[in-house]
């Protein structure tokens, strides 16, 4: 098998650090924060909490100078540069909409919001206060995740006809956890389905049509659920999501011309397989350190800060808001709707 590696591409440089604050203090804020330390052109500075003790105890974990015990007090500090949300996705539009009318960027953890129409709220407030806006979609800022979709636009596998993914996670979840919870918009979709959506879409784009089937729970939320894509061109997804049960968390493009197999973690893999008829095995690799972490994202963001960009080319809105109006047309043929939405 020939071997390919695909190097980590961060930013490096600029005249001074950028100034990161981190909205929330759970288990996504303390991940996104260590990995920061990876690039020595960025700088956490501030922590923003509902609670003052919570935002000191974050803070003192990770030496951050400020602690706010507020989101309305940590939106206004004019020191940070760009804000990363790391709140419950049924929170981002209230917390990011805080940030963004004080004029911060943002970086809001996936996904965006818990709607299309919410999410779209959003956008237009970045542009109405011309500031920058990401969703942090992660997978599409990996290097090697970058590769795969750069082979499948010059044809590596011929025309594309088949896009399958999926994750699943078995739990047992406790009663009340976020994942069961309709009002923090809990289900498989929203929380683990954007990632095949978000795959698919990244190489093939906006379906025309989507069919989709759940389970649901006593509660109203989607405990498992398949999608069937289709594209105008003939082309298919299949995908598929679970808050019950494992799943391989794998990924496969076929074409005319081949196909692609992502054995594991398609969204942070450590590598792939291109097949081609008459041809050897081809993996590409990673070439290890940050590329499955959120370095490569938080690098993208500052890259575009220092260009004045205003959204990322990575992750551009309107793929964004594409991502959740498949969602949207998921939920809405299988009954999963959240209160507020």
């Amino acid at each position: 098998m020939a071997e390919t590696e695909t190097e980590t591409e961060t930013v490096q440089g600029g005249s001074a650090p950028v100034r990161w604050g981190v909205l929330a203090t759970g288990a996504m804020a303390a991940a996104f924060t260590e990995d920061l330390r990876q690039l020595p052109d960025a700088e956490v500075v501030a922590v923003g909490s509902r609670t003052a003790a919570s935002a000191r105890r974050f803070a003192d974990r990770f030496g951050i100078p400020r602690a706010h015990g507020s989101w309305a007090e940590f939106a206004a500090d004019d020191q940070v540069d760009v804000v990363y949300v790391a709140a419950p996705h049924s929170e981002h539009l209230r917390a990011a909409g805080m940030c963004l009318e004080a004029g911060r960027a943002v970086l809001c953890e996936k996904p965006l919001a818990l709607s299309a129409r919410q999410a779209g709220e959003l956008v237009a407030l970045a542009r109405e206060r011309d500031v920058f806006l990401m969703e942090g979609m992660w997978m599409w800022c990996n290097p090697l995740v970058r590769r795969l979709a750069a082979l499948v636009a010059d044809g590596a596998v011929g025309e594309v006809r088949t896009v399958a993914a999926d994750f699943g996670l078995p739990g047992p979840f406790p009663p009340g956890h976020r994942l069961l919870d309709p009002a923090r918009g809990g289900g498989a979709l929203l929380d683990l389905g954007v990632y095949p959506v978000a795959f698919a879409q990244l190489l093939l784009g906006e379906p025309e049509r989507v069919t989709a089937r759940a389970a649901l729970s006593a509660e109203g939320i989607d405990t498992h659920t398949s999608l069937l894509l289709e594209w105008a061109g003939g082309a298919q997804g299949l995908l598929h999501c679970s808050v019950t049960a494992d799943t391989p968390r794998a990924a496969s493009v076929s074409g005319t011309g081949g196909w692609i197999e992502v054995p594991g973690s398609f969204f942070r893999p450590d590598h792939f397989v291109l097949h081609r008829p008459g041809s050897e095995p081809e993996v590409f690799r990673s070439a290890g350190g940050p590329d499955d972490t959120w370095a490569p994202q938080a690098a993208e963001v500052m890259c575009c800060l220092r260009a004045g960009e205003r959204q990322s080319p990575l992750v551009p809105l309107e793929a964004t808001l594409g991502v959740l109006r498949t969602v949207d047309a998921a939920r809405a043929e299988v009954g999963v709707g959240y209160p507020g939405e």
